[in-house]
């Protein structure tokens, strides 16, 4: 299985995630007082759960030797682990490389 790119720009057009991880853009997290002022990120502890696939890595082999397939495509909008990924800055932006069991759900 290749790897999946929604984007082709720069840097990020060339990065193809190892057997097992996805890339991430994580969801802008803005929030909203009930007066309707917005708060910056930096005014939440929150970390965003929600963000858009941009490139799926191989199946991965489990140690039984059976293949686990990623639970979403490129495109795909997921819900992910609070804490789980790893972060990395491309290009000034954050995303995020998740491995495939720490995706909750796709949003359908």
């Amino acid at each position: 299985m290749t790897s999946h790119m929604k984007k082709s720009t720069g840097l990020l057009s060339k990065i193809k995630p190892t057997s097992g991880c996805v890339l991430i853009e994580p969801e802008e997290a803005t929030k909203q007082t009930s007066s309707g002022i917005y708060l910056p990120d930096s005014a939440s502890g929150d970390k965003p759960q929600q963000g858009k696939v941009l490139a799926v890595g191989p199946d991965e082999i489990t140690e039984k030797g059976t293949a686990r397939k990623s639970p979403a495509k490129a495109g795909d909008k997921v819900i992910y682990k609070k804490w789980g990924g790893n972060e990395v800055k491309i290009d000034n932006k954050e995303y995020l490389f998740v491995k495939f069991e720490d995706i909750l759900a796709v949003i359908i």
